[in-house]
């Protein structure tokens, strides 16, 4: 299903294609896995030589490259009619699950459709129409109303301060266009024409702010910040903004040497923006807006903030006009409603969403370690049966034996910062896991019969044990430990803890937590097992800011 805002897609799905109707299935999944394995490399002169790998030779890919673009065609044809609007998107007997699930998702499906194939088998089902069987039970036609309906418009303001990030346009426009963006990112070179476009079509009324948000898995993006940040300090934000102009028409050659040339281009003092890029010199400014993009939600680039209100992605010029119309509209009303238009902005997201988090206090029943009187404290809303919540809490190994250093972040937490910080548990159990909120009861009967002590190595054998989590797995944590397992099974079987646990929830729902593992840290909220580099990041500037 190759999107059409992939460049690469088709190509890509055509070559592994041919692999097919050249040499079969093997050959098929071996060019597949070779594609993904270098999604950075995909081009005509390496589907050659990838294919030679199976046994395709050029002249095969030649003979049957008209015939698999047919095919991939009728394949993205397919997938609109049974309703798939992107990608991955599986069907599994018919069954749709959309997006990148986790394992358990995949084995909780697939186990009810094994149970329901022996069932469908055992009433005389024969193995030929076994899978049209199932595909009949699993399969449900989208409406076509469902199809016609268009995502409700959201109208979610977002308090996004300007601060001291470079400007163009009056200060006065009564609509103000953030843009939190990456130089080195293809999507946000592909949405630069459009707002040059924004900008000529609005004039005085609309404004750009530029926000830095080098996604980490570019490595020239930090360095372009830094390079523009040296054009703004140099020549104002007339220069910031030329320089910016230059680095998206050079992409994707980012290279010191690109910036030379674009240094004497522009009159800078290269030997000056060369030492900045040397030294990181701006990195601490480049950070205020990496941290206020976290505080945001902003996840990805390009990102973008019209008058508060988010356009993600690189959008085309048609819904970005509809946005700022109806911003100007809004806008106009303020200015003849009395509001002075230099102050629109500063009236139209104050109280937006974004701001700092609502106070979240530690309850009495919560297990706590760490220091007493640390000035960091971070709390986290967990689930025992979520495998990212142990990706956190414990190291693991990668596929070379050897501990990933991108797990275990909570266990590295303590072993840097030990007394500094107080770390603080919250049961967040999910729905979809049916031994979370058992486990949670366990947790808190074993925090109840022997205190925060014995609790924390009741919950790291409980991530140990991990997807072991049912009832025998338990006792034996409770033998153990010295626990009542008779007490232990009760709380369980009662749900004996279920005050606590949604009180948990309900906490973690207030600061904006959807999803595990999640950890407030001083107020901020950081996402998902990260590696533990983030957490230092935000404990480092929470210690910071503490002093």
């Amino acid at each position: 299903m190759p999107l059409d805002f992939h460049k690469n897609a088709k190509p890509a799905a055509v070559a592994a294609k041919v692999a097919f109707l050249a040499k079969g299935n093997e050959a098929f999944w071996k060019v597949n896995e070779k594609i993904f394995a270098n999604q950075k490399d995909l081009s005509e002169e390496n589907y050659v030589k990838w294919l030679a790998e199976v046994g395709v030779s050029k002249a095969d890919y030649d003979k049957f490259k008209g015939e698999a673009d047919k095919k991939v065609t009728a394949s993205f044809e397919l997938s609109k009619q049974l309703g798939i609007q992107g990608t991955p998107n599986f069907l599994i007997d018919g069954e749709a699950v959309s997006g990148a699930q986790p394992l358990e998702k995949f084995t909780a499906i697939i186990d009810a459709h094994l149970k329901k194939a022996q069932e469908l088998k055992g009433k005389g089902t024969p193995d030929t129409e076994l899978y049209a069987a199932m595909v009949k039970s699993y399969w449900k036609q989208p409406a076509a109303k469902e199809e016609e309906k268009e995502e409700p418009e959201d109208t979610s303001v977002w308090k996004v301060d300007i601060g001291h990030s470079p400007q163009k346009g009056k200060k006065d426009a009564l609509v103000t266009v953030v843009m939190f963006s990456d130089f080195q990112c293809p999507f946000c070179k592909r949405v630069e024409p459009t707002l040059s476009q924004l900008e000529k079509d609005y004039g005085d009324k609309i404004r750009f702010v530029w926000k830095n948000q080098p996604l980490s898995f570019h490595n020239r993006a930090m360095p372009s910040a830094i390079f523009t940040w040296e054009a703004k300090k140099q020549k104002g934000d007339e220069g910031f903004w030329k320089a910016h102009d230059e680095l998206f028409a050079s992409q994707p050659k980012l290279e010191d040497a690109d910036f030379e040339g674009i240094a004497k281009k522009l009159g800078l003092d290269w030997a000056k923006a060369q030492d900045a890029l040397k030294t990181n010199k701006w990195k601490e400014e480049i950070q205020v807006d990496i941290d206020q993009a976290e505080e945001l939600k902003v996840q990805g680039t390009p990102h973008a903030f019209v008058n508060g209100r988010v356009v993600n992605g690189a959008q085309p010029i048609e819904k970005w006009k509809k946005l700022v119309d109806e911003e100007l509209k809004k806008a106009q009303a303020k200015v003849a409603a009395g509001t002075p238009a230099e102050k629109v902005y500063e009236e139209t997201v104050k109280g937006g969403k974004g701001g700092p988090l609502p106070p979240l206090s530690i309850p009495a029943t919560a297990p706590v370690k760490g220091g007493k009187d640390a000035k960091v404290v971070i709390q986290i809303f967990s689930d025992y049966q979520c495998p990212f919540c142990k990706r956190a809490e414990q190291p693991m190994a990668g596929p070379d034996g050897k501990d990933d250093p991108n797990t275990g972040a909570m266990k590295a937490v303590e072993a840097k910062y030990g007394d500094k910080v107080k770390i603080v548990w919250r049961n967040f159990p999910l729905g979809f896991h049916n031994r979370a909120t058992p486990a949670a009861n366990f947790s808190i009967e074993a925090f109840k019969q022997k205190g925060a002590d014995t609790f924390w190595k009741v919950h790291d054998d409980l991530f140990t044990s991990q997807p072991k989590l049912e009832d025998a797995d338990l006792e034996a944590i409770a033998k153990k430990h010295g626990l009542d397992w008779a007490k232990c099974k009760a709380a369980m079987d009662t749900n004996k803890y279920k005050d606590e646990i949604e009180a948990d929830t309900k906490a973690g729902a207030e600061v904006g937590v959807t999803g595990t593992p999640a950890f407030i840290i001083n107020g901020k909220s950081l996402v998902g097992a990260q590696p533990p580099d983030a957490f230092f990041k935000a404990i480092d500037g929470a210690l910071a800011k503490a002093k």
